[in-house]
């Protein structure tokens, strides 16, 4: 079951990494049963690294390649990378609520509330109907 632990809601001129930092600096303390972070080959690289260890340093993290069998970044066609279908899964449930389908909202905090609430539904259909 996905679940969303924590979440933020930027303008579209952030790129993810930089979001990613600023999400990951407001998680301090927070979750401190967290150990391992999977991110995709955008988070990599020297300056997602130093800010998640300034934030969060007991979390190791894991960049999920796009063809790890092979070695490289290159993949023909569709392939089911490890760790990470749970995320695309989980944000393919969350937008089937109407409202996340679209940008309706005009404030950023209206966005995350929403965010939120689909979330919290998405968690009780799955634990009233754990089939």
């Amino acid at each position: 079951m996905g679940l969303l632990l924590h979440a933020i809601v930027h303008p579209a001129d952030i790129q993810d990494r930089d979001g990613g930092i600023l999400l990951l600096a407001t998680l301090f303390g927070m979750y401190p049963f967290l150990k391992k972070l999977f991110a995709d080959g955008g988070y990599q690289g020297p300056e997602f690294h130093n800010a998640l260890a300034k934030a969060l340093p007991h979390l190791e993290t894991e960049i999920v390649k796009r063809c790890p069998r092979e070695g490289g970044d290159q993949a023909k066609g569709f392939v089911v990378l490890p760790r990470r279908w749970v995320v695309e899964r989980t944000i393919a449930w969350l937008n089937r609520c109407r409202r996340l389908a679209k940008d309706w909202e005009n404030l950023n905090r209206k966005a995350l509330a929403f965010l939120r609430l689909a979330s919290i539904r998405l968690m009780l259909r799955k634990l009233c109907n754990p089939a």
